[in-house]
């Protein structure tokens, strides 16, 4: 039985080779992934013309493979190139090598200025990347890195795939690739070396010479001639100090009460610091030969001056400090702040000393005491200065966060008219009321919701950053908005209109802030006009109400009215905003008491056409009365009551929550016939004895319809009736109408108490946090910052920058539109500002550095400003002429100044130096600094690894900086002759 069961047990233990193991599934992963991306076969594009590495377009795409549970992306990196034909493609291409074989040999695009590190190294434009996926991931040891080579090697074989295949190995910083390319019978191994300190026989031509020589092994004894290209890159960084012609504000005389520099209302612009930082001047020597010269450790003929190419890139510098960018940052943070004015200023101190400030606790009490004094002096207002000037006392002026020289000059600028002495009967000064300017800048303020770029609130937000910025950041934030709320309450309770907004109801394309000022500006109208009304009407009295008009100050009058109200309907009355009633002019009770009462008690239309008319404004042209042929009077009429956007919002979300129902419609018609009653009252006191159609046929003549009918005697005659609308049942103009009595306009309730939204607004005001105002004016901050932008690159003329502002506009105006934008979207906005005037700055940089504005001859300055304008927006450009050419003396003297600065070199020495021709051929080198990179592609095509192999392109590029060398190459063997 033991024997039996042996031959069992071995065949338990046998092993299935056919099982895939990790490193097959690898490789098949690596060659779906090729054949997916359809990189099979041969395909040959059209050959690469010159530049077009950094003009054409690069494209990637990326997929996820692992080994086993090591995760690597394989990424496709390719240049998009018209498609070629490829019809019976595959028999004439039969023995042709891969496309990037004969892209290694290529010289069209040597030393590209941007591009992948494996394109600069080996010029090819196709080719296939294998990585770790994770950044911290890293293929160390040399078993690993010959693994994953011939997992490529393999997947390459199995698919035919001619496009080079590389493997990241080491650390990513160290930029270290190894791959394969296979054609038709050949290969071509990527190899590459990466070294911390250079050994010195590698510094120079000759001993690269050696190591290329020597690892293409040639079998061949007069070795095929290497061609050589040659790119050495100098470093300027010791920029002379008068190039950067950017001064900063003088910090000091701003603190110090004066304004310098810049003034109140205009932003700052420009760099603090030289926003160019290094020049890098690329020198190269495109197509040598070996032999034609030499480059070993004791000579070099290698000569920047004598360089056939020049080219040069400029660094900027990283995040310069840029004045405007920092304003409006600045300003953006106070968006964040949570404190209240009162908790940056302080608690008021004078809660302690109850004696100092008795007269403002009691402010109100005072008002309404009878006092021997004018009725003004004793305004809310006057109390609030005199206990500020008791705080100032107790707290001390150099506590108080704003100079006062620095806030009389900033309210001077916000007041204009505040500077001469203001005229006894309140009329202001609105000369600086907007001037129309239909300029795109101008009209600005409509896209980004801020305010005209000549109101006070544009001015404000000006100031507030200024403000912010050099004279005590948020306290004078704080401090300015306390002393321009009360300049707000001072002009209400004078009669001052505010300077600097555009008359009439409140614009909703601006900002809150600024409607809330309109507004403002329409109650102080309207009180103006209502005091000086009350004024030629007491003088204008009739002459029977004259002698009683003193004496009947009271609350009969009152009284009376009141009862006449709830008569007329208390319905139709309680929509008004106010629960007080108004009047005019004393004697106006007289006759509203003597006319409203006589046609309450006659009711009929005959009777009321006994009395008086009122309110007339003019006759109208055309219309008499239907009834009686009178002539038709247009009345005087109340304005409707301006709103701001957050009382149009209130009043919406009001009527909206009245619900569908008919009850909830009927409310709603209601709430907005108020205007409709308050003109068919001014109507019937201008046209006694009037019906409902005279009022429609004057207010909306489409509801009354007229029609050429034949009466009784055959004549023509026209025949007018109510339209459609106007005749159902519980009408609101019908029912309106009867409600309505005869009074004139001015004795009306107003339909906007001018009073309580005044004191509103002024309320909206105090309450305001910093942050909140901050909000509010931010689209004025960056509508100035805009403008500021546009006005700058105008004197410049930089085209990519015009596009850039254009974005910049565009984006703003979707952000700021709507209310509390996310400040990350702001952000962008003041970055994308900040990023132009850092442009900006650089052209101005660039033309100091290069003299434009000192050329003489214009077809040398039209040259130089174009060469200027193309290093700002590329990233390398040719020096036409290179050493020999206006911009290449320039570049050259530039190198001179700083070499001499940093030697110390007298100046008659260095003439000397630069004396004649021959002299400089043989100093010139020392006019630059040592290269602090050196470049070098050599090229061959020779047979590997026999004689008899085919001949094939070889291939090494080294690169060699202070702290770096770096030698790629690309050797490629015959496999089918060796």
């Amino acid at each position: 039985m033991a024997a039996d069961s042996e031959p069992e047990s071995e065949v338990f233990e046998i092993t299935d080779f056919t099982t895939a193991s990790e490193w097959e599934r690898f490789i098949s992963k690596v060659e779906e992934v090729l054949n997916d991306w359809k990189l099979i076969g041969n395909s040959l594009g059209k050959p690469l013309e010159k530049g077009i590495f950094t003009s054409g377009t690069w494209e990637e795409k990326s997929d996820e493979i692992s080994f086993a549970d090591f995760k690597f992306s394989v990424t496709h990196h390719y240049l998009v190139q018209d498609s070629t034909d490829k019809e019976g493609k595959d028999e004439v291409l039969e023995d042709v090598i891969p496309q990037s074989m004969q892209d290694l040999l290529c010289m069209n695009n040597d030393f590209p200025p941007r591009a992948h590190c494996l394109v600069r190294w080996y010029g090819l434009r196709e080719f296939v990347v294998i990585a770790p996926a994770a950044n911290h991931d890293a293929v160390l040891s040399e078993s690993k890195c010959n693994l994953l080579l011939s997992s490529v090697s393999i997947a390459l074989g199995n698919t035919g795939c001619q496009v080079p295949l590389f493997v990241q190995i080491h650390h990513k910083w160290r930029r270290m690739y190894v791959g394969e390319c296979q054609g038709h019978g050949v290969r071509t191994d990527f190899e590459m070396v990466h070294l911390r300190k250079v050994p010195n026989q590698y510094t120079h031509l000759s001993g690269l010479l050696d190591i290329f020589k020597s690892k293409i092994g040639c079998p061949l004894t007069p070795l095929p001639p290497v061609s050589i290209a040659i790119r050495f890159t100098y470093v300027l960084q010791d920029w002379q100090q008068y190039f950067w012609p950017q001064q900063p504000p003088d910090i000091d005389a701003l603190v110090g009460g004066e304004v310098g520099g810049l003034e109140f209302g205009k932003l700052p612009f420009g760099a603090c610091e030289d926003p160019i930082s290094e020049l890098h001047l690329a020198t190269t020597w495109p197509h040598l030969t070996e032999g034609i010269i030499v480059d070993n450790d004791v000579y070099s003929d290698l000569d920047p001056i004598q360089a056939p190419h020049w080219s040069v890139r400029v660094r900027k510098a990283e995040n310069p400090q840029c004045l405007l960018g920092d304003f409006v940052t600045e300003f953006f943070k106070i968006c964040r702040r949570k404190e209240s004015t009162d908790e940056i200023l302080g608690r008021s101190t004078f809660e302690e000393e109850g004696r100092e400030i008795a007269d403002i606790t009691h402010a109100l009490s005072k008002l309404t005491e009878p006092a021997p004094v004018p009725i003004h002096k004793l305004s809310v207002s006057n109390m609030v200065h005199s206990a500020k000037k008791k705080i100032r006392k107790h707290r001390g002026v150099e506590e108080s966060p704003l100079n006062n020289d620095v806030l009389n000059t900033i309210l001077l600028f916000l007041f204009p008219d505040a500077a001469s002495e203001k005229p006894l009967d309140g009329s202001s000064s609105t000369d600086n009321n907007n001037p129309v300017s239909e300029s795109e800048g101008y009209n600005l303020y409509n896209q980004f919701k801020s305010a005209p770029s000549d109101s006070l609130t544009y001015k404000l937000a000006l100031c507030l950053c200024m403000i912010n910025f050099y004279h005590g950041g948020l306290k004078g934030v704080a401090h300015l908005w306390q002393e321009f709320v009360l300049e707000m309450r001072f002009r209400w309770e004078n009669n001052f209109l505010i300077p600097g907004l555009a008359s009439g109801p409140p614009d909703l394309r601006c900002c809150l802030l600024h409607q809330k000022l309109q507004m403002l500006n329409c109650c102080i109208e309207r009180k103006k006009a209502r005091d000086e009304g009350r004024k030629t009407n007491t003088s204008d009295m009739y002459p029977g109400d004259a002698g009683r008009a003193g004496d009947q100050l009271g609350p009969d009058n009152l009284k009376d009215m009141d009862k006449e109200k709830g008569e007329v309907g208390k319905s139709w009355d309680s929509w008004s905003d106010s629960e007080e009633e108004f009047f005019e002019c004393l004697s106006d009770t007289e006759e509203l008491k003597g006319n409203g009462q006589e046609s309450s008690k006659k009711g009929g239309p005959k009777e009321m056409t006994s009395l008086k008319p009122e309110g007339r404004l003019y006759q109208h042209g055309k219309l008499t009365l239907l009834h009686n042929g009178e002539p038709l009077y247009i009345p005087v009429t109340q304005e409707p009551a301006p709103m701001t956007e957050d009382l149009l919002e209130e009043q919406s979300e009001v009527l909206a929550k009245l619900g569908t129902s008919a009850e909830g419609a009927h409310l709603r018609a209601r709430m907005q016939s108020a205007c409709l009653l308050s003109d068919m009252e001014s109507f019937k006191a201008a046209n006694p004895g009037c019906f409902l159609e005279d009022f429609v046929r004057w207010y909306s003549p489409r509801d009354y319809i007229e029609e050429e009918v034949i009466d009784e005697k055959g004549n023509m005659v026209l025949k007018g009736e109510l339209s459609a609308r106007m005749k159902i049942p519980s009408n609101m103009w019908v029912e309106a109408w009867e409600t309505a009595k005869p009074i004139p306009a001015r004795r009306q309730r107003r339909l906007f108490d001018d009073t309580r939204e005044a004191e509103k607004v002024l309320h909206y005001l105090a309450v305001q946090k910093p942050a909140d105002l901050a909000r509010h004016l931010l689209p004025c901050v960056i509508h100035a910052a805009v403008l500021k932008v546009k006005e700058e690159e105008n004197l410049e003329n930089i085209s990519s920058v015009k596009k850039i502002i254009k974005q910049i506009i565009t984006h703003s105006s979707k952000v700021l539109h709507f209310p509390n934008p996310e400040d990350k979207k702001l952000e962008e906005i003041i970055h994308q500002i900040t990023n132009v005037e850092a442009i900006i700055a650089r052209a101005r940089s660039l033309k100091a550095k290069f003299g434009t504005e000192k050329c003489e001859q214009e077809e040398e300055k039209e040259d130089l400003e174009r060469f200027v304008s193309c290093l700002l927006e590329q990233p390398e450009v040719l020096v036409v002429g290179a050493g020999r050419g206006h911009a290449g003396r320039i570049i050259h003297k530039l190198f001179v100044n700083a070499h001499r600065a940093a030697a110390m070199a007298p100046p008659e020495e260095e003439l000397k130096r630069m004396g004649s021709p021959e002299e400089r051929r043989q100093n010139s080198v020392s006019d630059f600094p040592p290269p602090a990179g050196r470049e070098l592609i050599l090229r061959t095509t020779v047979p590997r690894p026999a004689p008899y192999s085919r001949a094939l392109p070889q291939r090494m590029y080294s690169v060699l900086t202070k702290e770096d060398f770096r030698l790629a190459g690309a050797f490629s063997s015959d496999t089918s002759f060796f």
